[in-house]
């Protein structure tokens, strides 16, 4: 839950976002986790440090855990050595993992690096499966599923997820003369984005030229694929982005969308784009839970209360983290205490009441951290309910170890083009074209 600006990048961001709203202090890598002999040392007061390496701002010190679990375990000392962005995380990790040196006792992999750490890594990595009080079943089985290697092993527990949904301004809709209850609106696009590009065009002919139906071709793409079972890569591991038709399909939508003007001509989480959340410029964004959060910090106040949330049109997910543990972590069994903690159910709901990281626990959806949470931005809207609704009808996706590479191709270097002039076929080839040099480098 965590900029250059790779679409994984992006979305780190957005979830640091989420509790402080402001960055991450970017921290350095630890030792290689070993004393001169070997073996493991505790901090000065005798007690067992154990470190975890995350980035963004994931909300387990925010929320308390790490307090609660010290309390719970008072021979325990818990530090995180945070860096604030993914893009310089994930290659200083796979380069630890390789020379085995610089980890921590506790990794984070981010769900665009999931892929490519189980089928490159997984050796560096305890097998949580066989942690104590893990049970597969706690988890929605397509989450488990992403981070266990072919023969079984666990190379993570999950944390959070994304489930999708689309946040729109009730003030804005009533102005266009759409209907603001989210049941109705919900209805308007049900099961279908071509549904949901012809409310857009509905919205375009009443509500002038001050707001746009969206904001960002970036942001419909990536909400339009999340919902495939396949998108970029088969189950076989090919890349099938060019051949695949519901990646096609996906961007000529997204490119008829910004042809009429329905998208703004925005790259998420850009200064710019940050400003026209502040300016109500847009009526519409695909909207996971961590992104209520966001929309928080970048609106005026008297935004409050005036957005909403219904069910998009296929379910999807956007976002999501895993906890790992080194086999050459100085403290693997209290390592593997400490992941199996702070991932079970009732952990991720206190997570989620605090920083907005929907769990990928279902035991947690019937918690009243999750049943009664509110947000400022949608009022009374019960979003853990909504949420949860999301969560539970969102396919399982095949993830590839060069997804987030794809998706930026297709989003800043394809569909932000023809908002400025290039047509759909133009924007295509150049995006094919940046794409296909990248996975050869």
């Amino acid at each position: 839950m965590r900029a250059a600006r790779t679409r994984s990048a992006r979305k780190a961001v957005v979830i640091a976002a989420i509790a402080s709203l402001g960055a991450g202090l970017l921290a350095g890598c630890a030792d290689d986790g070993k004393d001169e002999d070997g073996s493991s040392s505790g901090d000065s007061s005798g007690k067992t440090t154990i470190t975890l390496g995350l980035f963004g701002t994931m909300g387990f010190k925010e929320a308390g855990l790490y307090e609660e679990y010290e309390k719970l375990n008072p021979d325990v000392n818990i530090e995180e050595n945070v860096t604030e962005r993914n893009e310089n995380y994930y290659p200083a990790l796979v380069n630890h993992l390789t020379t085995e040196s610089g980890l921590q006792d506790v990794q984070a992999i981010e769900v665009g690096n999931i892929a490519e750490v189980v089928a490159t890594q997984a050796d560096k990595f305890t097998d949580m499966s066989k942690a104590e009080g893990v049970q597969s079943s706690s988890w929605l089985d397509w989450k488990w599923k992403q981070g266990v290697t072919k023969d079984g092993q666990a190379v993570g527990l999950g944390t959070d997820i994304g489930p999708m949904a689309v946040c729109y301004r009730k003030d804005l809709f009533e102005k266009a003369g759409l209907p603001t209850d989210r049941e109705e609106v919900g209805k308007l696009w049900a099961g279908d984005w071509n549904k949901f590009i012809a409310a857009g065009e509905k919205y375009k002919k009443s509500a002038g030229k001050d707001t746009y139906f969206m904001d960002s071709p970036g942001g419909l793409i990536n909400a339009v694929l999340s919902g495939e079972e396949e998108k970029f890569y088969d189950a076989a591991g090919e890349v099938i982005y060019k051949t695949n038709p519901a990646v096609k399909d996906a961007f000529d939508l997204t490119a008829k969308a910004a042809e009429e003007g329905l998208v703004q001509s925005q790259t998420q989480f850009q200064p710019a784009w940050d400003q026209t959340i502040a300016n109500n410029k847009f009526a519409t964004v695909a909207c996971p839970p961590w992104m209520l959060g966001y929309i928080k910090g970048k609106s005026q106040p008297d935004a409050a209360g005036k957005w909403d949330v219904a069910a998009a049109p296929k379910s999807g997910n956007w976002g999501g983290t895993f906890l790992g543990v080194p086999k050459s972590g100085k403290n693997v069994k209290a390592a593997q205490k400490l992941v199996a903690w702070l991932t079970a159910p009732e952990q991720q709901a206190k997570l989620f009441a605090v920083q907005g990281s929907f769990p990928s626990a279902p035991a947690a959806y019937e918690s009243s951290e999750v049943t009664g949470a509110k947000n400022d931005m949608t009022g009374d809207a019960p979003i853990g309910e909504l949420f949860a609704k999301a969560a539970e009808a969102i396919p399982a996706q095949v993830i590839g170890p060069k997804d987030q590479i794809i998706q930026q191709g297709l989003t800043d270097n394809g569909v932000i083009l023809v908002t400025q002039g290039k047509s759909p076929k133009e924007a295509w080839d150049n995006a094919v074209k940046t794409i296909d040099n990248n996975l050869e480098k």
